[in-house]
């Protein structure tokens, strides 16, 4: 009895916090979901589905859709040039890795919404690229590099970039170099040998990669405000408008709750993913 109560008052500060900041708001948002708009934009308390069903709308589908490729094609997009840096930076001398990691988490020393302002500077009709572009003769009209999926793809890679390459470089700092080495004496060859030995031990760290920036792609909404202008609506964006100038606030609590049914089932399956690949490994 004593041991117990000795746990409990342990853990209690972990569950007065979960408690206030996860359990109460998260009931909140589900109640007021299933509330209905006041005619000036407040919450009557009248039970009803409609903010529910409202979702099945073709509209609502297609930003539900546009914001799952967005997430998967940045989660691609990082993997792709994130895992060579997480592996350069892994197999470099351990005297330089502090540096190249220093590299690596050196934008975050600055808040995400300035860096995306830069790309803007940057990516804009009148901005530094299209400026040199035509300056150079290449381009003979500005391009429109703003405003597009392609912009929002761009701002999404550069702020999860980071994200991605530091769980596959903890996972490539791991590797047993006496594996590679056995597979060097035995002539495999380095595609081989990458394939066979060093892809499939870096797998955890890869998934976790891709956990880290899927998840929380879904729910940024500057980016896609500010570099995809008017003409890209992600989940994100659609729940924000729905809060700030619709003022529906259980419409937009009932998107925050498919959203947060989207990313459990997605942590769900990368955990089950996750777990199977470890037992493979070890």
């Amino acid at each position: 009895m004593k041991k117990k109560f000795s746990a409990f008052l342990i853990l209690s500060p972990v569950l007065v916090w979960m408690f206030a900041f996860f359990l109460i708001p998260l009931f909140l948002v589900v109640s007021v979901s299933f509330l209905t708009r006041g005619q000036y934009g407040g919450i009557q308390f009248n039970i009803t589905l409609d903010n529910y069903i409202r979702l099945i709308d073709p509209m609502y589908l297609k930003i539900f859709w546009n914001s799952l490729v967005i997430s998967l094609m940045t989660t691609i997009s990082c993997l792709l040039l994130g895992y060579p840096f997480a592996y350069i930076i892994g197999r470099s001398p351990k005297k330089f890795r502090a540096i190249l990691l220093m590299l690596i988490i050196l934008p975050f020393w600055t808040n995400s919404l300035v860096r995306t302002y830069a790309w803007i500077i940057l990516l804009r009709t009148e901005g530094v690229l299209n400026s040199y572009l035509m300056m150079m003769g290449i381009i003979n009209k500005p391009l429109q590099l703003l405003y597009n999926n392609g912009a929002v793809l761009v701002g999404m890679l550069y702020i999860m970039f980071p994200f991605m390459v530091l769980p596959i470089y903890a996972s490539v700092e791991k590797l047993d170099n006496t594996l590679i080495e056995a597979a060097k004496d035995l002539y495999a060859s380095p595609i081989k040998t990458f394939l066979k030995i060093t892809l499939p031990l870096t797998k955890s760290g890869i998934f976790a990669g891709c956990l880290l920036v899927f998840v929380p792609t879904l729910g940024l909404f500057f980016i896609p405000d500010l570099m995809g202008g008017s003409k890209i609506i992600l989940l994100s964006n659609l729940i924000k408008n729905q809060f700030l100038a619709a003022r529906d606030w259980p419409f937009g609590m009932a998107i925050s709750v498919l959203l947060i049914m989207l990313m459990l089932i997605i942590i769900g399956i990368m955990r089950l993913k996750g777990e199977k690949i470890d037992s493979e490994v070890f």
